[in-house]
């Protein structure tokens, strides 16, 4: 285990393509991102719903699952890829990561882009042995698609040659940031652990260059 304390600076600025940019982590990570001086691209359905504005950023009309042109045109020339995509408050995911991660890895190959770091779930794959009983029966009572559909995903994932780093943060709340927050490829638990998106944004972001889980997969709980 290890405790991670909040940075406030990059090493340097980078150009970051941020997916999922209009849900609620999203809108922390890219925030968070122009804050620090990186120049941010993000790919969005509709523009509308994204409310934040900087001359950093620049916004990119489209679909991850279904128009590979302006995926394309998001992932040319970054350092790296920021994934908050998820299906927000719905029960069904829709396929949306088995289909978005396929997608993803191949326009990230195809351009030489390595680096990807994607938000998942605390409780999909082998973190599942990590989850107490209580989050246990709500995600087997409740999130059995959402989190089916993250493996599937993340399977892709795997077996690509990208520099990965999967990212399963305990239960998402909004609150503000604490800067401090335990990370690990184990962590123990008890109750319903929960982290706040702000601080999520944040471990995201520090592991653009934080090469410690690169093609691993990572716990992150406050």
């Amino acid at each position: 285990m290890t405790l991670v304390a909040g940075r406030s600076e990059p090493r340097s600025p980078k150009k970051i393509l941020v997916l999922g940019a209009t849900g609620g982590t999203g809108q922390q990570v890219v925030s968070q991102a122009l804050q620090q001086g990186h120049d941010v691209t993000v790919l969005v359905r509709t523009r509308q719903r994204l409310t934040i504005t900087d001359d950093r950023l620049r916004v990119v009309a489209g679909s991850v699952t279904d128009d590979s042109q302006a995926l394309a045109e998001a992932v040319r020339d970054q350092a790296a890829v920021i994934s908050t995509l998820g299906a927000g408050r719905s029960f069904k995911s829709g396929g949306l990561i088995a289909q978005s991660m396929p997608r993803i890895v191949r326009a990230m190959e195809d351009q030489g882009i390595r680096r990807l770091i994607f938000t998942s779930a605390f409780g999909v794959g082998d973190t599942r042995r990590d989850v107490p009983l209580g989050p246990r029966i709500f995600i087997r009572l409740l999130l059995r698609d959402i989190y089916r559909d993250k493996e599937l995903g993340e399977a892709a994932l795997r077996a690509s040659g990208l520099d990965w780093t999967l990212v399963y943060p305990a239960a998402l709340v909004d609150a503000p940031a604490t800067g401090q927050n335990r990370a690990g490829e184990r962590l123990s638990f008890s109750g319903f652990p929960r982290i706040s998106r702000a601080d999520v944004a944040d471990f995201l972001l520090t592991q653009i260059d934080d090469t410690t889980y690169v093609r691993k997969g990572v716990l992150i709980s406050s």
